[in-house]
């Protein structure tokens, strides 16, 4: 285990890759078993290994790199949560104070939730169909993978490359709000 920290201490990307190969979905079902969101269990699972990798000269080779890893998930899985929970008591203060705000919102919501439906519809029928059956119907990758008669590691692909496709596109519908608007 001290060879693997040591590795990644020094650098060595490839150690990295096996390090995230080896604790990427069992970090995310961890997260998402105590926080019950898909969202929050992505995000931190990137911010941890984001951080896993600049804050790589603190790692100690006292303990293994999985213990390590979670300690990292878990800081950044309770940092996401108190954001989330400061953003819902402003939220509340802002529909308290201003009731004709929660209205456009709600129908803002309504247009952006469109518009990741929307998004969801323009990935590739595999893809979709793996992202549907994971995002909306819960199942974990090895269900997915059975009943698709693919690979646990293809399923887990499939959905990699859809988040980041439904973030690329809503980035891009953002942007082109964002212009409208100025």
């Amino acid at each position: 285990m001290e060879s693997i920290v040591q590795d990644i201490k020094n650098g060595n990307i490839e150690r990295f890759k096996m390090v995230y190969q080896q604790y990427h979905a069992k970090l995310y079902f961890y997260v998402l078993k105590c926080t019950h969101s898909a969202y929050l269990s992505e995000e931190t699972v990137q911010l941890s290994f984001i951080l896993l990798w600049e804050r790589r000269e603190k790692l100690s080779t006292s303990y293994n790199i999985s213990a390590q890893l979670f300690r990292i998930a878990k800081s950044v899985m309770t940092d996401l949560l108190r954001k989330q929970q400061v953003r819902n008591r402003h939220t509340a203060c802002m529909v308290q104070e201003q009731p004709d705000w929660h209205m456009e919102t709600d129908i803002t919501v309504k247009e952006e939730l469109q518009q990741v439906y929307n998004s969801i519809e323009q990935l590739s029928p595999i893809r979709k169909n793996v992202f549907k059956l994971s995002r909306f119907e819960g199942l974990p990758h090895k269900e997915i993978a059975r009943q698709l008669s693919i690979s646990p590691k293809t399923v887990e692909n499939h959905i990699l490359r859809a988040v980041r496709q439904l973030k690329d596109s809503l980035l891009l519908v953002l942007i082109l709000l964002i212009r409208h608007l100025l």
